[in-house]
């Protein structure tokens, strides 16, 4: 897997990868998401980035329609990077607050967590679930 550099509209840097919506697909997006954010120097942000990645992807993969989907990073700011899944259903992700037995529904509330802020825009033929997430001034210095 490789992921692919485009221009953004906004002519900040952005990358974007369409996925094959199966279960292997999670684990392309957080090398895809890894390697970006080294690229961008923003390793830091790797692990919470990973995690919301995972858990986004496995949501398209387990509740959208379609053969694939689209991930995208957009550095929309020096310190701050929107996560983005897009995909062909226009059924809205819904936040659960599952029994602490339930081993699943925990997608929302992991990006939540770990976001600076996150939502859905509905498009046309689909959806988009992103969220942001920010790193302190100068961290990317570590």
């Amino acid at each position: 897997m490789t992921a692919t550099a485009r221009p953004s509209a906004v002519g900040v840097p952005a990358y974007s990868q369409v996925l094959l919506r199966e279960p292997g697909a999670a684990a392309h997006a957080r090398r895809m998401v890894r390697t970006v954010l080294a690229t961008w120097h923003l390793p830091h942000l790797a692990d919470e980035a990973v995690q919301v990645t995972s858990e986004l992807v496995t949501n398209v993969v387990d509740h959208a329609r379609g053969g694939s989907m689209r991930l995208s990073l957009t550095r929309v700011s020096e310190y701050r990077v929107r996560l983005a899944v897009t995909d062909k259903s226009r059924n809205e992700p819904v936040r659960k607050t599952p029994s602490p037995g339930e081993e699943r529904g925990r997608g929302l509330a992991v990006v939540d967590a770990y976001s600076a802020a996150w939502g859905v825009d509905l498009l046309p033929w689909g959806k988009r679930v992103w969220c942001e997430l920010e790193a302190g001034a100068g961290e990317d210095q570590r």
